[in-house]
């Protein structure tokens, strides 16, 4: 039934004419999203500008922990959504694969998750939500929380006694 469902996604995609548009969204920008920055500033929140143009916060967890995130500048289309991504990692693997047992954890915990689900960035697990790119700053502010506290609960149980990020 999903592969089914899945076949048509190329049969319903938008518009060629809203296509160009995305295109030219999609190209990587370093450009940072200004209004993030007021966001965050207006959240009491430090942080940093990557070279991507990315917005980069490191928060107390608590323990003696901290938990890095991210709110990427760039956002993307499909159809009428507009979606910004938040970003927390939570671990590292010596190789480019994931260890089974791992990758399955990540797989089952994604499953769970009230908002957001585990990505592979090259050898990273990192912890995404997904919000409209014009959320609000209390939207904004839980995707973080969500994002930190997800991320740092999972660093502390795949790595115990580090805490990288």
């Amino acid at each position: 039934m999903l592969a089914a469902a899945l076949a048509l996604l190329p049969a319903t995609a938008p518009a060629a004419s809203n296509n160009k548009a995305q295109a030219a969204e999609a190209q990587h920008s370093t450009a940072a999203d200004a209004r993030i920055g007021k966001q965050l500033d207006g959240l009491g929140y430090k942080y940093e500008v990557d070279e991507d143009g990315d917005y980069k916060l490191t928060f107390d967890m608590g323990e003696d922990r901290s938990q890095l995130g991210f709110v990427i500048s760039r956002t993307e289309s499909y159809g009428k959504h507009k979606v910004r991504e938040v970003w927390a990692p939570a671990y590292r693997s010596s190789g480019e694969q994931f260890p089974v047992e791992i990758a399955n954890k990540l797989l089952e915990d994604s499953q769970s998750s009230k908002m957001g689900a585990w990505v592979k960035q090259g050898n990273m697990a990192v912890f995404v939500v997904k919000i409209p790119a014009d959320a609000s700053d209390q939207e904004l502010d839980d995707a973080l929380d969500y994002a930190l506290r997800a991320a740092d609960l999972m660093e502390k149980e795949l790595s115990p006694g580090k805490d990288e990020f």
